[in-house]
């Protein structure tokens, strides 16, 4: 069975963009990029909300012939993987390997769980929202970025509860801290 995977750069006020929608304070250095990349790799699925997707998308089209090797391969890693983008408001898609779906229904998530072979990474608080209240998330990874922003948009929803398990942690030589937990088992 597949782990559904809910993945972040976040401030260490918990914002993954401030106020005005910005989270270039979060853009990771070539130490983090490949650490990052190594954690998708095994990422055979994609889930999206429109506003992240609008974002990855980039990566389908982005000419990095003349950048560094880990932007070359997180764009291979993208690319290889099907993507299924949330939306209401979207009329199509502009990747390859990518559908659209106007609704998220857990009870399809929890099949795709059961029937593909690789993990399945969920973006955006507003899909992973849905999704943790579902029961769905089997791990949290955030990258949190030494700042601090003060607002904005949020990783976490406020009204869920889970106690959680570290899984691991890394610290990185530019400040950010990589930390990965699962649900905690009950006692007993």
């Amino acid at each position: 069975m597949a782990d559904l995977i809910y993945s972040v750069l976040a401030s260490l006020d918990g914002y993954i963009a401030d106020r005005d929608g910005n989270f270039d304070w979060a853009e990771p250095d070539d130490e983090v990029h490949t650490f990052v990349n190594d954690l998708e790799r095994p990422v055979g699925t994609y889930l999206y909300g429109r506003r992240m997707y609008e974002v990855m998308a980039a990566w389908e089209t982005m000419d990095l012939a003349d950048e560094a090797p880990y932007l070359r391969d997180y764009q291979q890693i993208w690319r290889a993987a099907e993507k299924v983008v949330f939306s209401t408001t979207l009329t199509e898609v502009g990747s390859e390997r990518t559908r659209l779906e106007p609704v998220f229904d857990p009870v399809v998530i929890r099949e795709m769980k059961a029937s593909v072979g690789a993990d399945i990474g969920i973006g955006g608080p507003g899909l992973a929202a849905h999704a943790i209240r579902a029961g769905l998330v089997d791990e949290f990874r955030i990258l949190v970025a030494p700042v601090i922003v003060g607002g904005g948009n949020r990783w976490l929803p406020d009204d869920v509860r889970l106690d959680l398990e570290l899984l691991d942690e890394r610290r990185f030589r530019n400040g950010t801290v990589h930390l990965g937990y699962r649900e905690a088992t009950p006692a007993g």
